[in-house]
Protein backbone atom coordinates (compact mmCIF):
# COMPACT_ATOMS: atom_id res chain seq x y z
CA UNK A 1 0.00 0.00 0.00
CA UNK A 2 1.76 3.54 -1.35
CA UNK A 3 0.60 6.87 0.13
CA UNK A 4 -0.05 8.33 3.41
CA UNK A 5 -2.32 6.59 6.16
CA UNK A 6 -5.28 7.62 7.15
CA UNK A 7 -6.36 6.13 10.91
CA UNK A 8 -10.62 5.95 11.47
CA UNK A 9 -10.57 4.10 14.08
CA UNK A 10 -8.92 1.07 16.47
CA UNK A 11 -10.53 -1.97 17.65
CA UNK A 12 -10.35 -5.32 18.32
CA UNK A 13 -9.76 -8.19 15.69
CA UNK A 14 -13.42 -8.56 14.04
CA UNK A 15 -14.74 -11.26 11.61
CA UNK A 16 -17.72 -9.99 9.73
CA UNK A 17 -16.67 -8.28 6.75
CA UNK A 18 -17.48 -4.59 6.25
CA UNK A 19 -19.73 -4.02 3.49
CA UNK A 20 -18.07 -4.50 0.13
CA UNK A 21 -18.89 -1.35 -1.60
CA UNK A 22 -17.90 0.87 1.41
CA UNK A 23 -15.37 3.97 0.75
CA UNK A 24 -13.77 6.42 2.56
CA UNK A 25 -11.73 8.95 2.45
CA UNK A 26 -10.43 9.73 -0.96
CA UNK A 27 -12.39 6.45 -2.17
CA UNK A 28 -10.30 3.80 -0.63
CA UNK A 29 -11.57 1.28 0.64
CA UNK A 30 -10.68 1.02 4.55
CA UNK A 31 -8.28 -2.17 5.41
CA UNK A 32 -7.44 -3.71 8.65
CA UNK A 33 -4.09 -3.02 10.24
CA UNK A 34 -4.08 -5.77 12.96
CA UNK A 35 -0.99 -5.44 15.56
CA UNK A 36 -1.19 -8.33 18.29
CA UNK A 37 -4.65 -8.02 19.60
CA UNK A 38 -5.53 -4.85 18.21
CA UNK A 39 -6.90 -3.59 14.97
CA UNK A 40 -6.41 -0.22 13.33
CA UNK A 41 -8.97 0.52 10.58
CA UNK A 42 -6.64 2.94 7.78
CA UNK A 43 -7.20 3.46 3.89
CA UNK A 44 -4.31 4.72 1.75
CA UNK A 45 -4.60 9.18 1.16
CA UNK A 46 -2.35 11.22 -1.17
CA UNK A 47 0.59 13.34 -0.13
CA UNK A 48 -0.58 16.39 -2.18
CA UNK A 49 -4.05 16.76 0.43
CA UNK A 50 -2.71 14.61 3.47
CA UNK A 51 1.01 15.46 3.76
CA UNK A 52 0.94 17.95 6.98
CA UNK A 53 1.16 21.74 4.37
CA UNK A 54 -1.89 20.68 2.36
CA UNK A 55 -3.97 19.63 5.17
CA UNK A 56 -3.57 22.54 7.36
CA UNK A 57 -5.38 24.40 3.58
CA UNK A 58 -7.66 21.96 2.97
CA UNK A 59 -8.88 22.29 6.78
CA UNK A 60 -9.76 26.06 6.05
CA UNK A 61 -12.16 24.77 2.90
CA UNK A 62 -15.69 23.81 4.73
CA UNK A 63 -16.47 22.32 1.30
CA UNK A 64 -13.38 19.81 1.53
CA UNK A 65 -13.96 19.04 5.30
CA UNK A 66 -17.44 18.83 5.35
CA UNK A 67 -17.00 15.86 2.09
CA UNK A 68 -13.60 14.29 4.14
CA UNK A 69 -15.85 14.78 7.57
CA UNK A 70 -18.81 12.52 5.54
CA UNK A 71 -16.23 9.90 4.12
CA UNK A 72 -14.96 9.72 7.80
CA UNK A 73 -18.01 8.91 9.35
CA UNK A 74 -19.29 6.12 6.92
CA UNK A 75 -16.33 3.79 7.79
CA UNK A 76 -17.20 4.89 11.43
CA UNK A 77 -20.78 3.69 11.07
CA UNK A 78 -19.83 0.90 8.88
CA UNK A 79 -17.60 -0.28 12.08
CA UNK A 80 -20.46 0.41 14.50
CA UNK A 81 -22.57 -2.08 12.49
CA UNK A 82 -19.82 -5.51 13.50
CA UNK A 83 -17.89 -4.47 16.10
CA UNK A 84 -17.39 -1.04 19.01
CA UNK A 85 -14.72 0.77 17.14
CA UNK A 86 -12.78 3.52 19.05
CA UNK A 87 -13.01 6.27 16.70
CA UNK A 88 -10.11 8.55 16.51
CA UNK A 89 -9.84 12.10 15.46
CA UNK A 90 -10.72 13.24 11.57
CA UNK A 91 -7.41 13.57 9.66
CA UNK A 92 -5.61 11.41 12.09
CA UNK A 93 -2.66 10.52 9.31
CA UNK A 94 0.46 8.59 9.38
CA UNK A 95 3.11 8.10 6.74
CA UNK A 96 3.34 4.59 6.59
CA UNK A 97 1.91 1.18 8.19
CA UNK A 98 5.44 0.89 10.71
CA UNK A 99 3.93 4.59 12.25
CA UNK A 100 0.58 3.17 12.54
CA UNK A 101 1.83 0.07 14.37
CA UNK A 102 4.44 2.41 16.34
CA UNK A 103 0.92 4.09 17.76
CA UNK A 104 -0.67 0.95 18.20
CA UNK A 105 2.03 -0.24 20.77
CA UNK A 106 2.88 3.32 22.34
CA UNK A 107 -1.28 3.47 23.59
CA UNK A 108 -2.05 -0.46 23.79
CA UNK A 109 -2.75 0.00 27.47
CA UNK A 110 -5.27 2.59 26.36
CA UNK A 111 -6.76 1.59 23.95
CA UNK A 112 -7.45 -2.19 25.83
CA UNK A 113 -8.66 -0.34 28.56
CA UNK A 114 -11.34 1.66 26.69
CA UNK A 115 -12.49 -0.77 24.36
CA UNK A 116 -12.93 -2.92 27.18
CA UNK A 117 -15.31 -0.38 28.35
CA UNK A 118 -17.02 0.16 25.16
CA UNK A 119 -17.51 -3.32 23.71
CA UNK A 120 -21.00 -4.19 23.13
CA UNK A 121 -21.94 -0.78 23.64
CA UNK A 122 -22.87 2.29 21.75
CA UNK A 123 -24.00 5.92 22.05
CA UNK A 124 -27.57 7.83 21.40
CA UNK A 125 -28.45 10.94 21.66
CA UNK A 126 -31.51 12.73 23.02
CA UNK A 127 -31.79 16.28 22.94
CA UNK A 128 -35.00 18.22 24.03
CA UNK A 129 -36.07 21.42 22.42
CA UNK A 130 -38.58 24.20 22.97
CA UNK A 131 -40.67 24.65 20.40
CA UNK A 132 -41.19 28.39 18.79
CA UNK A 133 -44.07 30.23 19.82
CA UNK A 134 -46.09 32.51 17.82
CA UNK A 135 -45.67 36.07 19.75
CA UNK A 136 -49.00 37.11 20.67
CA UNK A 137 -50.83 40.17 19.34
CA UNK A 138 -50.54 43.30 21.67
CA UNK A 139 -53.62 45.65 21.95
CA UNK A 140 -52.24 48.83 21.02
CA UNK A 141 -53.83 52.38 22.55
CA UNK A 142 -56.55 53.71 20.47
CA UNK A 143 -54.27 56.92 20.17
CA UNK A 144 -51.19 55.31 18.72
CA UNK A 145 -53.58 53.11 16.24
CA UNK A 146 -55.05 56.16 14.53
CA UNK A 147 -58.60 56.55 16.87
CA UNK A 148 -59.88 59.64 18.03
CA UNK A 149 -58.40 61.70 20.41
CA UNK A 150 -61.74 62.49 22.28
CA UNK A 151 -65.56 61.69 22.12
CA UNK A 152 -68.88 62.07 24.08
CA UNK A 153 -68.65 59.20 27.31
CA UNK A 154 -65.12 58.40 27.01
CA UNK A 155 -62.19 59.18 29.07
CA UNK A 156 -59.72 61.91 27.76
CA UNK A 157 -56.42 61.54 26.33
CA UNK A 158 -54.69 61.40 29.82
CA UNK A 159 -56.53 59.01 31.53
CA UNK A 160 -56.66 56.67 28.68
CA UNK A 161 -53.04 56.56 28.31
CA UNK A 162 -52.44 56.23 31.81
CA UNK A 163 -55.24 53.35 31.47
CA UNK A 164 -53.16 51.77 28.17
CA UNK A 165 -49.67 51.90 29.89
CA UNK A 166 -50.79 49.77 33.11
CA UNK A 167 -52.07 47.29 30.65
CA UNK A 168 -49.31 47.37 28.54
CA UNK A 169 -47.36 46.90 31.65
CA UNK A 170 -49.77 43.72 33.35
CA UNK A 171 -49.41 41.93 29.68
CA UNK A 172 -45.80 42.49 29.72
CA UNK A 173 -45.86 41.07 33.31
CA UNK A 174 -48.08 38.02 32.69
CA UNK A 175 -45.77 37.49 29.05
CA UNK A 176 -43.03 37.15 30.96
CA UNK A 177 -44.41 34.93 33.87
CA UNK A 178 -45.78 32.63 31.35
CA UNK A 179 -42.21 32.21 29.52
CA UNK A 180 -40.51 31.63 33.36
CA UNK A 181 -43.13 28.82 33.84
CA UNK A 182 -42.86 27.43 30.16
CA UNK A 183 -38.93 26.78 30.69
CA UNK A 184 -39.61 25.91 34.52
CA UNK A 185 -41.76 23.30 33.27
CA UNK A 186 -39.69 22.18 30.09
CA UNK A 187 -36.25 22.25 32.63
CA UNK A 188 -38.23 19.75 34.79
CA UNK A 189 -39.13 17.73 31.64
CA UNK A 190 -35.99 17.25 30.79
CA UNK A 191 -34.61 16.19 34.18
CA UNK A 192 -37.10 13.21 34.61
CA UNK A 193 -36.03 12.18 31.11
CA UNK A 194 -32.38 12.35 31.91
CA UNK A 195 -33.11 10.20 34.76
CA UNK A 196 -35.25 7.72 33.50
CA UNK A 197 -32.95 7.14 30.60
CA UNK A 198 -29.74 7.00 32.36
CA UNK A 199 -31.84 3.88 34.32
CA UNK A 200 -30.42 2.01 30.68
CA UNK A 201 -27.12 3.72 30.32
CA UNK A 202 -23.69 2.56 31.72
CA UNK A 203 -22.28 6.23 31.28
CA UNK A 204 -23.87 9.64 30.10
CA UNK A 205 -22.51 13.02 29.12
CA UNK A 206 -24.58 16.35 29.48
CA UNK A 207 -23.07 18.59 26.43
CA UNK A 208 -23.49 22.16 25.99
CA UNK A 209 -27.07 23.09 24.78
CA UNK A 210 -26.60 23.60 21.15
CA UNK A 211 -26.60 27.56 19.31
CA UNK A 212 -30.04 27.38 17.43
CA UNK A 213 -28.38 29.81 14.92
CA UNK A 214 -25.42 27.24 13.80
CA UNK A 215 -27.60 24.09 14.06
CA UNK A 216 -30.25 25.50 12.32
CA UNK A 217 -32.86 23.39 14.55
CA UNK A 218 -35.92 25.10 15.69
CA UNK A 219 -36.80 26.07 19.25
CA UNK A 220 -34.45 26.66 22.33
CA UNK A 221 -32.02 23.57 23.17
CA UNK A 222 -32.89 22.27 26.60
CA UNK A 223 -31.40 19.00 26.56
CA UNK A 224 -28.53 17.75 24.71
CA UNK A 225 -27.43 14.65 26.16
CA UNK A 226 -25.17 11.28 25.25
CA UNK A 227 -26.18 7.93 26.90
CA UNK A 228 -23.46 4.86 26.68
CA UNK A 229 -26.02 2.19 26.14
CA UNK A 230 -25.80 -1.89 26.19
CA UNK A 231 -26.54 -3.07 22.16
CA UNK A 232 -28.91 -5.45 24.72
CA UNK A 233 -30.66 -2.47 26.02
CA UNK A 234 -31.08 -0.13 22.98
CA UNK A 235 -33.94 -1.54 21.87
CA UNK A 236 -35.63 -0.42 25.48
CA UNK A 237 -33.79 2.78 25.80
CA UNK A 238 -35.85 4.40 21.98
CA UNK A 239 -39.22 2.59 23.06
CA UNK A 240 -38.62 4.75 26.46
CA UNK A 241 -37.72 7.85 24.59
CA UNK A 242 -40.49 7.02 21.79
CA UNK A 243 -42.99 7.04 24.53
CA UNK A 244 -41.85 10.39 26.32
CA UNK A 245 -42.12 12.47 22.92
CA UNK A 246 -45.82 13.34 23.27
CA UNK A 247 -45.79 13.97 26.82
CA UNK A 248 -45.03 17.44 27.06
CA UNK A 249 -46.74 19.66 24.76
CA UNK A 250 -44.91 22.28 23.40
CA UNK A 251 -41.12 20.54 23.31
CA UNK A 252 -39.66 18.05 20.48
CA UNK A 253 -37.73 15.48 21.96
CA UNK A 254 -34.98 14.25 19.16
CA UNK A 255 -33.50 10.43 19.41
CA UNK A 256 -29.99 10.34 17.26
CA UNK A 257 -28.05 7.12 16.91
CA UNK A 258 -26.93 4.29 17.22
CA UNK A 259 -23.60 5.96 17.27
CA UNK A 260 -20.32 4.74 18.02
CA UNK A 261 -18.94 6.42 21.47
CA UNK A 262 -17.59 9.53 20.63
CA UNK A 263 -18.62 10.96 23.85
CA UNK A 264 -17.20 8.39 25.61
CA UNK A 265 -13.90 8.44 23.83
CA UNK A 266 -11.89 9.38 26.86
CA UNK A 267 -9.00 12.24 26.48
CA UNK A 268 -6.27 9.85 24.73
CA UNK A 269 -8.65 9.23 21.82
Amino acid sequence: MSGLRYVYAVCRPFGTPLPAQLTGVAGVPPKQLVHGDLVAVVGQVPEEDFAEGPLRAHLEDLDWLGATARAHQNVIDALTGVTSPLPLRLATVFLDDSGVRSMLEERADTFRRTLGRLDGRVEWGVKVYSEPTEPKESEEPEEMSGGPASSPGRVGRAGRTAGSGRDYLRQRRNQRKESEEKWERAEEFSRRLHESLSGYAEDTRIHAPQNSALSRAPGRNILNAAYLVPRTESEAFVELVDRTKDDAPGLRVELTGPWAAYSFSGEDA
